[in-house]
């Protein structure tokens, strides 16, 4: 089912999302490194140089290098789906970015697969996989 569990944590893990949302367009690495639980792992597939990334902290700095090539980033992202169970929870999820590159203006499509963890009360990203789905370039001004 793709939304089950306690709608409470429903809405917990919604706004874990768009807080994640939030803080990437707004390039707020401490806002968007208190989304991660401590022993977290990013997963980036279609970027092998990259890979996977583990633990909160290497995950925050990796992500401040990177957001340097992405100036005025507009970033969105909603839910498909979200699985409580407990303390744990699943969430697929997907986004929308426009940011400028030097070959144009990118705007792309992906898919986030999470695993949740709620720690202290508050729901975390324990597991992110993102996969691309569409890019489109277009000519920059439009």
């Amino acid at each position: 089912m793709p939304y089950s569990g306690p709608a409470e944590d429903r809405l917990a893990l919604r706004e874990l999302l768009e807080t994640y949302a939030d803080a990437v367009t707004r390039c707020d690495a401490d806002s968007w490194g208190a989304t991660w639980a401590q022993d977290a792992q990013w997963s980036l597939p279609d970027y092998p140089e990259i890979g996977t990334t583990h633990g909160r902290d290497a995950i925050v700095a990796m992500w401040v290098e990177a957001m340097k090539h992405y100036p005025g980033i507009m970033f969105e992202a909603w839910p498909a789906s979200i699985e409580v169970d407990g303390d744990t929870a699943r969430m697929r999820s997907y986004t929308a970015e426009v940011y400028d590159w030097p070959d144009g203006v990118h705007r792309d499509r992906g898919l986030y697969e999470d695993e949740c963890v709620k720690v202290d009360g508050r729901w975390l990203f324990k597991s992110r996989t993102f996969r691309n789905i569409h890019r489109q370039i277009g000519p920059k001004g439009l």
